[in-house]
């Protein structure tokens, strides 16, 4: 059994109390399912800057990136293998620039009660909670 681990960080962009969830291409890994826009950071890699380039290159904006909102490990078993990943969410902004489908394939801008509504990768599970949770307090 092989052991992958690697640092993935994400993005949570609220904009008019819409929350923006992309849509993972067809043919990738969890391919069809939706998530919190990001990647995986390469080496040595600051978080804050390798959000900043992975949603440039998905999305073709830039972001400010502003507080750490959430951090979760999950392991996905595949076959025999395991992908470990840390998962590093931030509170960000958009800066400049149109939402474009370069690395997904949809976005949408939905509110904290449709996140329910959206077949989630596993990983990103532990932010859309937080997300509801937060709502839940706000609404009391």
């Amino acid at each position: 059994m092989t052991v992958e681990q690697m640092d993935v960080v994400a993005a949570v962009i609220v904009k008019d109390d819409k929350i923006l969830i992309t849509q993972r291409k067809e043919g990738s890994f969890m391919g069809g399912r939706w998530e919190f826009p990001g990647g995986k950071l390469d080496k040595g890699e600051n978080p804050k800057d390798g959000l900043k380039r992975e949603i440039l290159e998905e999305l073709g904006i830039k972001i400010k990136v502003n507080g750490l909102f959430h951090v979760n490990n999950y392991t996905y078993k595949i076959a025999d293998n395991k992908r470990e990943i840390k998962l590093i969410t931030y509170l960000c902004e958009i800066l400049e620039g149109e939402l474009r489908c370069i690395g997904c394939s949809d976005f949408r801008w939905i509110s904290s009660k449709e996140l329910r509504n959206f077949d989630f990768v596993e990983a990103d599970l532990g932010v859309v909670g937080k997300l509801i949770n937060q709502v839940l307090l706000y609404e009391k």
